[in-house]
């Protein structure tokens, strides 16, 4: 997922879910600037995803508008959807292996009761020596 369908994803889930947001709200969501919020709503305007609809001149609605999702928007936003779970599946799956090595590691190192203060070597006497792996 690059990072315009990241940001697309964010947007119309945020959409889908208040279709009232504002521009600020979404700004602040989203952690960009309003003019930067107005591009990328301009650009899934311009691919159909989204469209704005106005309110009805009821008492305190005048003027505020709605984003909407079209069909071609929640085909999209499922289809980013799926590939946002799969790209998170992925790396909690690296970061679970990461960990299980970190532990494996940490399963061979001598416990802290058994170095002498001070001096990193083991209480026989016998010096230790840790290879890092990847020059780490």
């Amino acid at each position: 997922m690059t990072p315009s369908e990241q940001v697309h994803f964010k947007i119309l889930r945020a959409i889908e879910s208040n279709p009232e947001i504002t521009q600020r709200e979404l700004a602040q969501k989203l952690g960009v600037s309003k003019g930067k919020t107005n591009y990328l709503i301009a650009a899934l305007l311009e691919k159909g995803l989204i469209k704005i609809g106005n309110f009805q001149r009821h008492e305190g609605k005048l003027g505020k508008i709605a984003y909407l999702l079209t069909a071609e928007g929640i085909k999209s936003r499922t289809a980013l959807t799926r590939a946002y779970l799969a790209r998170k599946e992925a790396e909690y799956k690296a970061l679970k292996a990461e960990i299980q090595a970190l532990r494996n590691i940490d399963n061979q190192l001598p416990s802290e009761s058994a170095l002498t203060a001070g001096t990193g070597n083991v209480q026989t006497g016998k010096n230790i020596m840790l290879t890092l792996e990847n020059g780490n």
